[in-house]
């Protein structure tokens, strides 16, 4: 009878496939360091795009403004709904107005020159005048109180207010007439809408005042100084 060459590898059972998991990598080396490197077997799908906190903007509101709000809200609300194509509501839980991005809104610099408008009518300024942040670009609001320029307590600050408002706030619609921007004197804070530079002079006159110079030489300083910017423009 014939015998068959019969291999060993036929009674050794075959190898079981097995299924690589996910987290299982293999080493490859590094030809310039030469060094292993973990190397995973499937292509890592990119994560998901998740909703950044700047697509809203949270605008508190102080108390004394809430009656204004509510007086002036369908002037605030057009605007922003309709113009800049934002989302738009009040908070009565938290007392903030709160802006969203909405799917037509066709930039997302939208979303912080409403969040400026809306601040700046919570600061005091009118309606009319708090528009121009949204249709204008270098516009802008500065706020600084009266300690930032020097300390002052009781009476010496309440003269130094009445200083800025002027008699009849004639001393304040000078100063915003010469420098073409907005001042609202809210208790010890001083807020001023208007360009850069506008800002800066009006700036410097409340500064002036706040120190004690008469209204007349911060008068003829703010003259001077707008009719040589004017002559450069």
């Amino acid at each position: 009878m014939e015998v068959e060459n019969i291999k060993v590898d036929a009674f050794v059972p075959a190898k079981k496939a097995h299924k690589r998991s996910a987290q299982e990598t293999e080493m490859l080396v590094d030809d310039a360091t030469e060094v292993l490197v973990p190397c995973s077997t499937q292509s890592s799908a990119p994560p998901r795009a998740k909703r950044t906190k700047s697509e809203l903007r949270k605008v508190s509101v102080p108390p004394h403004r809430y009656s204004s709000l509510k007086e002036h809200w369908m002037k605030i609300f057009t605007p922003v709904v309709e113009h800049m194509k934002l989302q738009i509501r009040f908070n009565m839980k938290a007392r903030q107005v709160e802006l969203r991005v909405g799917p037509e809104t066709p930039d997302i610099a939208n979303l912080q020159k409403g969040a400026d408008f809306v601040k700046a009518f919570l600061c005091g300024f009118e309606v009319d005048d708090a528009l121009a942040l949204l249709r204008l670009e270098d516009l802008f609001v500065e706020t600084f109180e009266i300690k930032d320029v020097k300390t002052l307590r009781g009476d010496h600050q309440s003269r130094a207010i009445g200083r800025l408002a002027g008699k009849g706030g004639r001393t304040k619609f000078t100063i915003e007439n010469v420098t073409k921007s907005r001042i609202v004197l809210a208790d010890s804070e001083i807020h001023i809408l208007g360009s850069y530079q506008n800002i800066q002079l009006a700036r410097r006159a409340i500064c002036n005042l706040i120190l004690g110079s008469p209204p007349s030489k911060v008068y003829g300083n703010l003259r001077s100084v707008a009719s040589r910017l004017s002559e450069r423009m």
